[in-house]
């Protein structure tokens, strides 16, 4: 997992946490999984969840950790350290002080362990899908929607990996869909996903540049799920914005079939 220079926005650190808690609630979340070369780590601890939480949003010196994880500094230090050996995390020296060190996430995030109640049982759904579609990709649609329902079902939140495959798949997809021109280059995406059947993207606004996405292959016909749930999406417009323009950009979906809306919406800041 390549790791980032870029230092975090601090307001958006502290937004994200909050959103999180939020949305799902920290008293929810129970297990948090860290693909490491030793293996996959189970995440339990809320004081642990909540540093790496902010690590993912960027790398941090120990003081930072201290100042934003709100905990006493031989408190994060134990946690620290206990990451460090489970190879969930790594430090370097801070160039500007070598007496310190930054901390970064050198393991891939997998995802969550939680339970959620769906509000649709998976064999109505699916029988839905059975009796009244007959397209052959409609099928494939209901294979990937089935398994990641049961994953959900099941407590298990794939979003971190679905997230991740679409940033690869964004990074590969570019060289057909770049353009210098803006317009081309958004032509060219809204092309690429009413042809392979992704959905209908249309632009919104440009300031800030805001798209929806009609009939999105991702979450069209899932059930209500009470979050966005476009993280493969997310990623490819993620990874294709990213380097139109030459620097991190964050996505944020804010409107989402799984959030009962009609249409997906994705804000490119």
């Amino acid at each position: 997992m390549e790791k980032t220079n870029i230092k975090p926005d601090r307001n958006i650190i502290n937004k994200d946490i909050n959103e999180n808690n939020h949305v799902y609630g920290s008293e929810n979340i129970q297990i948090e999984l860290f693909a490491t070369p030793k293996g996959v780590k189970a995440v339990k601890s809320p004081v642990r969840v909540k540093i790496l939480s902010m690590l993912r949003e960027g790398d941090l010196s120990f003081d930072e950790i201290v100042k934003f994880s709100g905990r006493a500094k031989s408190t994060v230090s134990s946690h620290l350290k206990s990451m460090s050996r489970e190879g969930i995390i790594s430090s370097r020296v801070d160039p500007y002080d070598a007496r310190k060190k930054i901390f970064f996430i050198q393991s891939e995030y997998i995802g969550k362990l939680q339970r959620q109640q769906l509000q649709e049982d998976i064999s109505a759904y699916i029988q839905r899908y059975i009796s009244s579609e007959n397209d052959p990709f409609e099928f494939f649609r209901l294979i990937f929607h089935t398994i990641r329902i049961s994953l959900l079902t099941q407590g298990v939140d794939i979003d971190p990996i679905l997230h991740e495959a679409g940033l690869k798949v964004g990074k590969a997809l570019y060289e057909k869909v770049k353009d210098p021109e803006r317009d081309n280059f958004l032509g060219n995406i809204a092309n690429f996903w009413e042809t392979h059947s992704l959905g209908t993207v249309e632009v919104k606004t440009l300031e800030p540049l805001t798209i929806s996405v009609q009939d999105c292959f991702e979450c069209s016909g899932l059930p209500y799920l009470g979050r966005p749930a476009c993280a493969f999406d997310s990623g490819i417009l993620e990874s294709l914005f990213s380097l139109y323009n030459n620097e991190k950009t964050r996505v944020k979906e804010t409107k989402c079939y799984a959030l009962g809306d009609k249409y997906c919406r994705f804000v490119i800041e």
